[in-house]
């Protein structure tokens, strides 16, 4: 008599099965075309609660299980004031996935709360800051975020039209305030379409948003909401009904930059201009 899987051990089935095409396959690639991971890492990996950090998580544990390179993971969990549904919801999340996590506290919230402009940017620089100081001192020398393809696309559609500029995200990069670290964005090619469809097969349910400001509303920026990026992505959709491949040429076009038709660029901070070679 086959033996019956554990609730844990089905999830990552669906990964191996249903959605390898779509999720294990598109994460191993991000893997290893942007070299995230070698031998020797200690990477902590950051979950915030939500759908795709959990699911970076698995796919984290599951990679170091199946892989060749040797590395170790922290999965790191950083308390910034959450409400008790909220931290309970993680805590029962990460008993079920069977990931051991790590929690510390920290008082974001209430500082970013209490914040007279722009409070949401304090909250994420500050969250980043204590997730580098917690992992560096755990002697990891990675950070692994759970930013996927579909945050890729709305970051660079989001800067030119309303930072007025063409920026994009980066699958790795080093650390300024934090000698040695890195930020790995390890489902970088995922989809979210994809992470959503993994959720609901799953039935998985996930904080959908910890902020003071939001946690008693129904939709946010990881469901839906009144913010810039809910825009995009309503705009990026409408836009697919004609063109199915928009989202592969945006994501392939900043794959694709072609520094001698720009009249300006910036590198390392320093800007250039067309007419000083001109």
């Amino acid at each position: 008599m086959r033996r019956e899987l554990k609730y844990y051990e089905k999830v990552e089935r669906s990964i191996n099965k249903k959605f390898r095409k779509e999720i294990w396959n598109q994460f191993i690639a991000g893997v290893k075309r942007y070299e995230l991971v070698q031998n020797g890492d200690k990477i902590a990996v950051c979950i915030s609660g939500g759908k795709d950090s959990m699911l970076m998580a698995k796919l984290m544990q599951m990679l170091q299980r199946y892989s060749d390179t040797q590395f170790d993971l922290v999965y790191l969990v950083m308390d910034p004031g959450y409400n008790q549904i909220n931290r309970r919801k993680i805590e029962t999340n990460a008993k079920l996935l069977e990931i051991p996590i790590t929690i510390f506290e920290s008082d974001i919230f209430e500082i970013a709360n209490n914040a007279d402009r722009y409070p949401c940017y304090l909250c994420a620089k500050m969250r980043r800051g204590h997730l580098y100081s917690k992992a560096k001192e755990l002697g990891c020398n990675k950070i692994a975020l759970g930013h996927h393809f579909s945050d890729v696309i709305e970051t660079t559609v989001m800067a030119m039209f309303y930072g007025s500029q063409l920026q994009g995200m980066m699958p790795k990069l080093h650390s300024t305030n934090f000698e040695g670290m890195e930020l790995i964005r390890p489902l970088y090619c995922v989809h979210e379409e994809d992470i959503i469809a993994w959720k609901n097969y799953n039935d998985l349910e996930f904080i959908q948003c910890a902020c003071r400001f939001t946690e008693n509303c129904t939709m946010c920026d990881n469901g839906g909401g009144g913010s810039k990026r809910q825009e995009i992505k309503t705009l990026i959709k409408h836009l697919k009904r004609d063109n199915p491949n928009i989202e592969k040429s945006i994501f392939n076009s900043i794959h694709a930059v072609n520094l001698d038709t720009f009249p300006m660029y910036k590198t390392h901070g320093e800007m250039h201009n067309f007419l000083d070679e001109y």
